[in-house]
């Protein structure tokens, strides 16, 4: 469960992994704060991927936990989730904010370059992230998204979420970026993980080493 004013740092967005069952989500969330729940559609149809996030999101939306709907925007109004992720270009990018923007968030990622990324800020998403989906497993995050989120984070007033690595303790790494948000995936759902301690554990290192943010 989240406080009820969240942390002026750093803080955790975990992405749901394919084959994992909707207890192990909802288990992280008992491990402190989590600003966002991103659910990717992992291969699953439509139909199983509409009630795998029926099971998830009002659960996450009652613990204060934003939910992001990775990819289809037909499901994400279906579950009334708060938010899309889209991976795509400028144009289409634009057309999905001014159609989708006024009721739910809409972020994107999929940048490489800095000039990548400019281009998708221009239309102003909510978010960019940097990273991809399924690419966290090294437990140090990659070296060229700690680099973007660090430049992003310096220049652009966007917020940005930066992957993480498949260690929890990468999460120092990420917000000694600067970044808004951290990603986590594998290191909060793989196997033989216990999904709340390791959310805690990353929070308190948050707590410990993560830059404050100006008011």
């Amino acid at each position: 469960m989240n406080d009820a004013t969240p942390p002026n740092r750093c803080r955790i967005v975990l992405i749901a992994p394919p084959n994992v069952p909707a207890a192990r989500i909802a288990a992280a969330f008992d491990g402190g704060d989590v600003a966002s729940l991103i659910l990717p559609e992992n291969g699953m149809d439509e139909a199983s991927f509409q009630a795998f996030a029926e099971q998830i999101v009002p659960v996450a939306q009652a613990a204060g936990i934003a939910v992001i709907i990775a990819g289809d925007t037909r499901t994400a109004g279906r579950v009334r989730a708060d938010g899309i992720h889209v991976e795509v270009g400028k144009d289409e990018l634009a057309e999905t904010i001014e159609h989708f923007q006024a009721r739910m968030m809409v972020g994107t990622g999929g940048a490489k370059t800095r000039d990548d990324a400019l281009e998708l800020g221009e239309v102003r998403p909510d978010y960019i992230f940097f990273g991809r989906f399924g690419y966290d497993n090294k437990p140090d995050p990659h070296p060229r998204n700690l680099s973007l989120g660090q430049w992003w984070a310096d220049v652009i007033q966007i917020p940005c979420i930066v992957m993480a690595g498949s260690d929890f303790a990468s999460v120092e790494a990420v917000a000694a970026t600067g970044a808004e948000f951290v990603a986590l995936s594998s290191a909060v759902f793989a196997d033989g993980v216990d999904p709340k301690m390791a959310v805690a554990a990353a929070n308190a290192l948050l707590d410990e080493t993560a830059p404050r943010f100006e008011d």
